[in-house]
């Protein structure tokens, strides 16, 4: 064994010898300790409560180091979370700044670019205008622009209106009034000067047709292109008349409300006696001259279309199956009271009516109408009743559309009646000019009838109850209704149907005051008879042709015979009232007539007398035709208005018939 080897094997063997005597020792302690008595009772007791006590103030000092350490903990999140909100608003205020300065570096970027663009079109402006010479070029001067004489005219115009306004500047600081703008000044001052005149087309020119902007739907502010006919909204920058105007280069516009004429887009009002044909045709006026002047015109008119027409005598124009509303349009137009009253509209413009009331609406529509049938002035021959008929829809709540067919009679029943409410009418005969144009009042005498089984004591005790009594009641009328014979059933020898002819006095012989009519409802019969109390200045008669029954419409051809004057009712009028009624004879004023099936494919005319020339005219929406008056009596007859003659009283004609019926004795 080597030095090194001894001398690294001495400390081990060394540490092995310590150990034994360590674990001699404790030994050696250990065994007097456990051969000693116990410690007495009480002193182990103090001894157990020593360690409850150090036991407790161990838990106590444990809790309050934990309870330190928590504390310690939420002051500290706290003091870290006050650190993360400090530094996100560092964070937002720093992304603000660098947004900022984003900003600002691409506006400055894009205004450079701008003006590099704008001087770039320049210098290429100037290089093909040759503006930029070279080095020993010679510019030559380029010949003067040639204007047109609308050109010279709008510079002349132009050039008044600067002077205008400076003029007016320096009054202005004189002491009137100052002119604060173009647009102000162009309205105190409108100009009488417009070099666009000539370029207004009367030939497209129609007002019939509802005011409403064709792109916005607006009806307010709206203008028509006097070129184009096209109604546009405003007169303003970016409106669509203004934008109409610069992409077709249409100057000349006409507010439909103020019946002013404006240039666009210069913007000044344009005032020319020239134009006043245009404003009437818009708009129609009637002087009370003009009013009494239309019963007796009898000279033909000339539109701008080169076509003649009658006042009054005009085409309607048929939109899609309105033929029934056209009828009665056309003939209460020539009911002269009726028509007089709505050419003027200072009678009905003051009668106000609830706020959003349509009927309003009516009685204005009603009236444009009448005043463009009746206009001396007109531009064409016909007229389109569209906005007449969209009032009509709206205040019947779609009941007669002018899309679908409909009865004449039903619409002429609600016009009388809704315009006579719309006038604000009473039951009062002179409460509208409806009532007095076409009222009249009938006594009606109603029984009741006994059932058909009851044997005759059973009738007889019925009879004399209050009920079976006859009752008598007076009620107005607006038109009268006849009933015609039924047609027959079967064919005549040579297999033809069977038209059937009736006289009028053999209808009107329902209000003699003592035939009777049978009237069923659903589980009662009644008869009534009529008698005429007081008769009106216009008569409407309506046939009643259709009855409808459980699966269709029915349509009665009889034919109505009768003379287009002298219709005497006489014998209708009660006997009480007979003395006190001078006139009781009409003459025929409008003839309505029906075409063709009930329904479907049938069409309506009208017959009317032109009171002017005394001349029958027939129309068919669009066409109109002279007829001989002895055509008139072989049609259907659907409707008619009679005029109640007051030229000569009833004891007049009769004396008038006696020397002829003396004549015609002596001859036989």
């Amino acid at each position: 064994m080597t030095s090194d080897s001894r001398e690294a094997s001495a400390p081990v063997e060394e540490r092995a010898v310590d150990d034994d005597r360590n674990t001699t020792r404790k030994r050696e302690r250990d065994e007097p300790r456990e051969n000693k008595s116990p410690s007495p009772p009480a002193k182990q007791a103090r001894k157990d409560e020593k360690e409850k006590d150090k036991e407790k103030d161990r838990k106590k000092d444990d809790k309050d180091r934990k309870s330190s350490k928590k504390d310690k903990k939420d002051k500290d999140d706290k003091e870290r979370g006050k650190e993360k909100d400090k530094d996100a608003k560092r964070r937002s205020e720093k992304d603000k700044d660098r947004k900022d300065k984003d900003r600002k570096r691409r506006s400055r970027s894009r205004s450079t670019e701008r003006k590099d663009k704008k001087r770039d079109r320049k210098d290429k402006e100037e290089h093909a205008n040759g503006d930029v010479m070279e080095e020993g070029e010679v510019k030559e001067e380029a010949p003067p622009k040639i204007l047109t004489e609308r050109e010279k005219a709008r510079l002349v115009i132009m050039e008044e209106m600067r002077n205008r306004e400076e003029a007016e500047k320096s009054v202005a600081a004189v002491g009137d009034d100052p002119v604060w703008c173009n647009t102000k000044a162009q309205e105190q001052q409108p100009s009488r000067h417009c070099p666009y005149l000539d370029t207004i087309d009367r030939t497209v020119l129609d007002f019939d047709f509802e005011k409403l902007c064709s792109i916005s739907l607006s009806h307010l502010n709206v203008y028509a292109c006097m070129v184009c006919g096209k109604y546009f909204q405003g007169r303003g920058t970016n409106t669509h008349a203004y934008t109409h105007s610069l992409d077709t280069d249409h100057r000349v516009f006409l507010n439909l409300q103020t019946l002013k004429f404006f240039c666009l887009p210069d913007n000044y009002e344009v005032v020319d006696p020239s134009l006043d044909d245009i404003k009437y045709v818009l708009k129609p006026h009637f002087s009370d001259q003009l009013v009494k002047s239309l019963n007796g015109w009898s000279r033909a008119v000339r539109a701008y279309d080169d076509s003649t027409y009658y006042p009054g005598v005009v085409g309607l124009n048929n939109i899609k199956e309105n033929d029934y509303e056209n009828v009665i349009l056309h003939a209460f137009s020539h009911v002269p009271p009726l028509r007089d009253y709505f050419l003027k509209e200072e009678n009905y413009a003051s009668i106000k009516r609830p706020p959003g009331d349509k009927l309003q609406e009516l009685t204005r529509r009603f009236g444009e109408l009448i005043r463009k049938l009746w206009n001396t002035k007109a531009f064409k021959a016909h007229v389109s009743p569209h906005e007449m008929l969209q009032a009509i829809v709206l205040c019947s709540e779609k009941k007669f559309q002018f899309t679908k067919q409909g009865d004449a009679a039903e619409f002429m029943n609600f016009l009388l009646n809704t315009l006579h409410q719309a006038l604000n009418g009473t039951a009062k005969t002179n409460s509208s000019i409806v009532y007095k144009t076409f009222r009249g009042r009938m006594r009606v005498f109603t029984r009741k009838v006994p059932p058909v089984d009851a044997s005759e004591d059973q009738r007889r005790m019925l009879m004399q109850l209050p009920e079976y009594q006859e009752e008598m009641k007076e009620q107005p009328f607006l038109f009268l209704s006849l009933d015609l014979p039924a047609a027959p059933l079967y064919r005549d020898e040579l297999m033809q149907n069977i038209i059937p002819q009736v006289p009028l006095h053999v209808l009107l012989q329902k209000f003699n005051g003592s035939t009777e009519k049978e009237y069923k409802t659903y589980n009662e019969n009644f008869l009534k008879r009529f008698e005429l109390l007081s008769l009106p200045q216009y008569l409407v008669i309506s046939y009643k042709r259709f009855h409808k029954n459980q699966w269709f419409v029915e349509k009665n051809p009889t034919i109505v015979n009768f003379p287009i004057s002298n219709v005497d009712l006489y014998e209708c009028v009660a006997e009480d009232k007979k003395g006190s009624l001078k006139y009781t004879t009409y003459d025929l004023l409008a003839n309505i007539i029906h075409d063709g099936p009930p329904e479907a494919g049938g069409r309506y005319r009208t017959q009317i007398l032109h009171a002017g020339t005394n001349k029958w005219f027939e129309m068919e929406d669009l066409h109109v035709k002279d007829i001989l008056p002895q055509m008139i009596t072989l049609a259907e007859s659907y409707i008619q208005i009679w005029k109640l003659n007051t030229e000569k009283t009833r004891e007049q004609r009769m004396e008038e018939i006696a020397p002829e019926s003396e004549l015609n004795i002596i001859a036989n």
